[in-house]
């Protein structure tokens, strides 16, 4: 197959890319790149409701880890130690905005966004409620507070585990279950009168 390396047959991890690349191979870098990029921008998006924000972030985040991959050490898993440092990095964009106070439409989510439609069977109707029902919710998760947001991002939009969650945001394990379970709540009053 064209531009496949050798090495996709056997996907290496996480842990196996960036030890390549520590050790300057910087095609195990494009690789993590490619592993990591959507999953990233979808948390950090949901975090700022930004999109170019939420692009920056991310395309700093990878800045970081291609300058401080030495920093790395195997003692915990590399998904956590990325995951770590955009939100390190969000939570920075926050404490900017809001010292700058500046309130945008596009900064509540009413910005225009172009939607691809994927399938021949296509509704509108069922389209429609489902992009008000995404903007619903995101608009209520903007809501939370920041530590709320970030655990219900985390868990419920990234799937990550609550152990991982716990070595991301620094806090112990039975904070990170209790912060998911009282943002599930307020989201769920919040939504109920919507959905």
């Amino acid at each position: 197959m064209q531009g496949q390396k050798p090495d996709q047959g056997n996907k290496p991890s996480d842990e196996e890319l960036i030890a390549r690349f520590q050790q300057g191979d910087s095609y195990a870098f494009d690789l993590i790149v490619k592993r990591y990029k959507q999953q990233l921008l979808n948390f950090v998006f949901r975090f700022l409701n930004n999109r170019e924000q939420a692009e920056d972030v991310v395309q700093e985040t990878f800045l970081r880890v291609y300058r401080k991959r030495h920093a790395y050490k195997q003692v915990a898993k590399f998904s956590t130690w990325i995951y770590t440092i955009a939100g390190n990095l969000a939570r920075t964009e926050l404490r900017k905005r809001k010292r700058r106070q500046l309130f945008s439409l596009s900064d509540i989510g009413m910005e225009e966004k172009d939607y691809e439609i994927a399938s021949d069977e296509y509704n509108p109707e069922k389209y429609t409620n489902t992009v008000m029902h995404e903007k619903i919710i995101q608009r209520e998760i903007d809501k939370l507070s920041v530590k709320f947001r970030e655990v219900i991002i985390l868990r419920d939009v990234q799937g990550l585990a609550y152990e991982e969650i716990a070595e991301i945001i620094n806090v112990p394990l039975g904070t990170v279950k209790s912060r998911v379970n009282r943002a599930r709540l307020r989201l769920q009053e919040k939504l109920r009168q919507y959905l």
